[in-house]
């Protein structure tokens, strides 16, 4: 997994956590680490791997095949028996009891198998199933058990729990006892390749004016938020690095957070009926978006969504509102907001920040690190939508696509009974606001609208003005990657 590779390099302080104090099933997961590109030889602590063991040791009664285990108990007796008879006596079972509920399971622990004959066992019991042969692709399987009814077994989010906690001892939270509060298929979330908040966020980070920022390029891409007069750019060459930052922008505390993989910046605001949710980057995926996590429960948050899928917190009524970002140039954000303050470079971490240097291999192709259930080919994967969903129309959602936009500076339509018009400006930026009765018919692409009557509007970051000081509100809005957002929602309608 290059995401891990690319990331995890400069990650000193990496702390590893193995599996039991077993040497041949211990070296098994360093080894499924080094494969999957979470640790690099140069980063590892070595010494931490004898220190940390004893935290995650697996207690070797749970590697036996008793009368009556579940099927849990099996499979990670497969993953963690040194012991040849165990192992074929739990693979014995497994098959006794075989049922498309333990496909999931087979799925997880494949890449984990050190025997190649215990691999092709899995591997024909899932062909038994799906009267398929996909070999060692983990992603064809996937994409297959996608999309296919099936339920995992009992006990896969415990499986699930047990296998990442020697990956990263917090990761068990996330799982264990859960799997009835999952609102999404618990065989949809996979590992990312890091540990727990391994991409740092940048919490309350150094923020400095316009002037002192002769880091930036004038075509250096910025993410640019606007609260209450409050303006900020947040650069793509910065938040690449970190995916996420935590901030108080207009008074208002905020979680902004990306998804490099899927192209998303979404502002949310953190307090909903008077609670505070302290946010971070739980270091799995689901359909290639990030899932987040709160402090205080440990349980998984959608990040197209903003509310909780996975834990405690499921069906509370909780969402995060969120506010709108745009996706701009430095020069282009500058000369709008000439006062904004800018991320510092003193992040506190040891990052190659040039433009382009996070990610490059990654936004320089349309191929995925981590596949999805479909492959809608009407754009590209990584072609850029806006994307749009309000309060007023939940279970409507629409992407537009942004060439079209930058064909038509003005665009008008509604979701459900919320019109909005989306005005494209000279560099491609969009924003989008709320135009009740009013017919936008041009737009200069700087600053000045003009409706049907000839009127004319300033075109600002948080509101349209018009004659006599009318003001119309924006609307909250962000992009994405046309495949990320479809993965998150199939039924989404397109404009391209």
């Amino acid at each position: 997994m290059k995401r891990a590779k690319h990331l995890l390099l400069h990650h000193k302080s990496t702390e590893v956590k193995t599996l039991s104090q077993k040497p041949h099933k211990t070296n098994t997961f360093i080894k499924l680490a080094l494969i999957s590109g979470l640790f690099l030889l140069s980063n590892i602590a070595i010494s931490n791997v004898n220190a940390q063991s004893k935290t995650a040791d697996l207690n070797k009664k749970e590697s036996v095949v008793q009368k009556g285990a579940t099927a849990s108990e099996h499979f990670f007796t497969l993953l963690s028996s040194n012991d040849r008879k165990e192992i074929d006596e739990a693979i014995s079972e497994i098959k006794k009891n075989w049922s498309p509920g333990l496909i999931p399971f087979a799925l997880e622990s494949l890449p984990y198998l050190d025997s190649f004959g215990d691999r092709l066992e899995m591997i024909l019991l899932m062909k038994k199933v799906s009267k398929e042969d996909y070999g060692l692709d983990n992603n064809k399987w996937y994409q297959w058990l996608w999309n296919q009814d099936i339920t995992p077994a009992p006990g896969y989010a415990d499986f699930k729990a047990k296998l990442h906690k020697n990956i990263d001892l917090k990761f068990e939270k996330y799982f264990l006892g859960r799997q009835d509060s999952a609102r999404i298929r618990l065989d949809e979330i996979r590992w990312g390749g890091v540990v727990q908040d391994g991409i740092p966020p940048l919490r309350n980070p150094e923020m400095i004016t316009a002037q002192k920022a002769t880091y930036l390029g004038d075509d250096n891409i910025v993410f640019g938020i606007e609260i209450n007069g409050d303006a900020r750019a947040y650069p793509k060459r910065i938040l690449a690095w970190h995916e996420m930052f935590t901030d108080t922008i207009g008074g208002v505390d905020i979680a902004g957070v990306y998804c490099t993989l899927c192209g998303t910046v979404i502002p949310y605001k953190t307090s909903v009926n008077g609670v505070d949710y302290k946010m971070g980057t739980s270091g799995f995926l689901y359909r290639s978006n990030k899932l987040m996590y709160d402090q205080r429960t440990q349980s998984l948050w959608s990040t197209e969504e903003g509310k909780p899928v996975v834990g405690p917190l499921v069906d509370k009524g909780i969402q995060l509102p969120y506010e709108s970002v745009v996706t701009t140039t430095w020069a282009e954000w500058k000369k709008r907001h000439p006062d904004t303050t800018v991320l510092s470079l003193k992040t506190g971490h040891r990052r190659d920040y040039d433009e382009g240097a996070a990610y490059a291999d990654y936004f320089a192709t349309d191929q995925l690190m981590f596949n999805t259930p479909f492959n809608d080919k009407r754009l590209a994967n990584k072609q850029e939508i806006l994307a749009l969903r309000f309060q007023g129309a939940p279970n409507e959602q629409l992407a537009i696509d942004t060439d079209y936009l930058n064909e038509n500076p003005v665009y008008s339509n509604n979701i459900g009974r919320q019109k909005f018009v989306v005005f494209t400006d000279l560099t491609g930026a969009n924003r989008v606001y709320d135009p009740k009765d009013i017919e936008f018919k041009s737009y200069d692409q700087k600053q000045t609208a003009t409706d049907k009557n000839g009127k004319t509007w300033r075109v600002e970051e948080e509101k349209l003005i018009g004659p006599k000081g009318k003001e119309l509100q924006r609307l909250p809005y962000h992009r994405a990657f046309w495949f990320g957002w479809h993965a998150a929602f199939p039924d989404t309608k397109l404009i391209k």
